[in-house]
């Protein structure tokens, strides 16, 4: 999940898209993706064109099967139109004019096809593609045994209707900010528009944390599957950090488009994994062993409790919820998905259907795992089936799913390190060239060294997924979309119709004021959904700090009460 950097190595790279007029020639002959001279009101223009233009028609039932997006996960094909236009920048015109004048002397028309004709997907491959980067309820049960099956089912219910809000934002503002000359490509690229460099910055900094602790979690989980599969015989330490040498080998990958049939294989396998728990829960006893060593439950009677269980503390009960956040957490991906579609409009449908779905899983399985093994749930839900034949096989098979999300993640968040980072700030090669191929080599290892010492310093999956779901996830699917929907409405509906906007003869835009008194002029416009979206987003906030607080302590008591240690052989989750 992420901020994907595409299969593309042109990601980020300059989009030759100019504007008509001597003004357009001067100030976008050589346009990059984030020009600080374009502003508001031009994005705005632009999109509303895009919008009105006859080629956003119903989608064809043919195009699912064409797109990037359907074909991998979190990778598209959307920096082939990237690509495309730096070729054009970059080669002689017949006529011998230069790379900007060649690109200048294609009509707006030709333009708009060209960016057109690689959107292709639907939203029905955005709804497999939602499920596909959201679903998964390993955390489900466990959160369950936090919360009691009421907290957990009505605050799953209510987080799950507050992402399909955050992810509508998104596609608010995708809409009134994405055109063919100026194309959305990820999250940080709405930050930029509606707030400027510092939000796309900051969105681009919580996005390579969120995916850095991404893999190192998916450490741990695959380190505690080795473990019990060698039956304790193996250093835990050192299964994460073979783990982690073969995800740095692996990474050396850096296109990912022809491994599509693994992330389709993946999600089949997550659910025969899903399948194989919910059944082996039901005819044998819960993983006595790990619940002790995880969660400092002593064997003994299942309790499963309607309200919150008895001994479980607060900042335990936040730390459950934070799993929620956590099974939330695709919005990071949202504008990729619609970067990529024929007819933006339709995302809507997609995302409706994909969360109405991912919510049933999590309900289903949470309760009946819950049911089954009450107190002794573990995190992963997987790893806590007791017979040794069974859990190896979905430890087995958990592996094999991990390891393909381990690189998707890996890959996503080295390229927007690269790219936002080390090419951006400190003038690095593109990938595309050989020398940028060479630090490729020197980064994936030094990256994957990262995400090791992160799962082999806190190995704790409960805990970090609570910590890592309150910094990074819960911003980018609950507090930054209404935030960025006030600074969104404060600048649109400040524009005064007929005597204010962007003129596209001139390429010049008009204001008659400017500062708070234009802000606030904006936000009044509607002043009920603003002051919404403004609760919205300090609740969310305010949840961020309480899920920040709970998942520190409970770290410190994982520390103090069960088998947890940093670098440590002992398996977090006993043999």
């Amino acid at each position: 999940m992420g901020n994907a950097a595409g299969a593309d190595d042109s990601y980020h790279q300059d989009v030759g898209a100019v504007d008509g007029g001597e003004h357009g020639n001067r100030r976008r002959s050589t346009s990059r993706l984030h020009d600080p001279n374009v502003t508001f009101e031009e994005y705005y223009y632009y999109a509303r064109q895009s919008r009105a233009h006859p080629s956003e028609a119903p989608d064809s039932p043919s195009s699912a099967s064409t797109s990037g997006l359907s074909r991998i996960l979190p990778f598209r094909r959307k920096n082939v139109s990237s690509a495309n236009d730096n070729a054009v920048m970059n080669e002689k015109s017949s006529d011998g004019s230069s790379p900007a004048q060649a690109w200048h002397n294609v009509s707006d028309e030709e333009r708009v096809q060209a960016s057109r004709a690689l959107r292709t997907a639907t939203w029905g491959a955005v709804f497999y593609l939602i499920t596909t980067d959201i679903l998964g309820p390993y955390t489900t049960a466990w959160a369950f045994s936090q919360m009691g099956y009421a907290p957990a089912a009505i605050l799953y219910f209510i987080f799950g209707i507050f992402a399909a809000y955050g992810g509508a934002l998104l596609w608010r503002m995708f809409l009134q900010l994405d055109s063919d000359r100026y194309p959305l490509r990820c999250y940080g690229d709405i930050a930029y528009r509606v707030a400027g460099s510092i939000a796309r910055h900051t969105v681009n900094v919580i996005q390579s944390v969120q995916l850095l602790f991404n893999v190192g979690i998916l450490i741990i989980q695959n380190g505690q599957g080795l473990a019990q599969i060698s039956n304790g015989s193996v250093c835990f330490v050192i299964l994460c950090f073979v783990w982690a040498i073969a995800g740095a080998f692996l990474g050396q990958i850096r296109t990912l488009r022809r491994l599509g049939w693994l992330a389709h294989a993946a999600i089949w396998l997550n659910i025969l994994t899903l399948i194989i728990t919910t059944a082996v829960v039901f005819h044998s006893d819960p993983n006595y062993d790990a619940a002790l060593a995880n969660n400092n439950a002593p064997k003994g009677p299942k309790v499963t409790t309607a309200g919150p269980p008895e001994g479980v503390e607060f900042e335990g009960q936040v730390v459950g919820l934070m799993q929620a956040v956590f099974s939330y957490g695709g919005a990071m991906l949202f504008v990729e998905f619609m970067a990529e579609m024929k007819r933006p409009y339709d995302f809507w449908k997609g995302m409706v259907f994909a969360q109405t779905f991912i919510f049933c899983c999590y309900m289903i399985f949470g309760f009946l795992v819950y049911s089954q093994q009450g107190q002794f749930t573990i995190n992963p839900n997987y790893q806590g089936v007791s017979p040794y034949a069974w859990q190896t096989s979905v430890n087995s098979i958990a592996l094999v799913t991990a390891l393909i999300a381990a690189l998707l993640y890996g890959n996503i968040g080295i390229k927007v390190l690269y790219s936002n980072v080390f090419m951006e700030l400190f003038g690095f090669p593109s990938l595309a060239q050989k020398s940028g191929k060479l630090l490729w080599i020197a980064v994936v290892p030094i990256y994957w060294g990262l995400a090791f010492v992160v799962a082999a310093a806190i190995p704790s999956v409960s805990n970090l997924s609570g910590l890592i779901a309150a910094v990074c996830i819960l911003q980018f699917s609950y507090t930054f979309p209404p935030l960025l929907m006030l600074f969104h409405c404060a600048q649109r509906d400040a524009i005064q119709e007929g005597v204010e906007g962007f003129d596209p003869s001139t390429g010049q835009t008009t204001r008659r004021d400017s500062g708070m008194s234009r802000w606030m002029r904006g936000l009044r416009k509607n002043t009920a959904l603003n002051a919404f979206n403004l609760f919205f987003f300090l609740g969310s906030l305010a949840t961020a700090v309480l899920g920040i607080y709970s998942a520190v302590i409970g770290l410190k008591n994982a520390y103090a009460e069960t088998a947890v240690s940093g670098f440590s052989c002992t398996n977090p989750i006993g043999a």
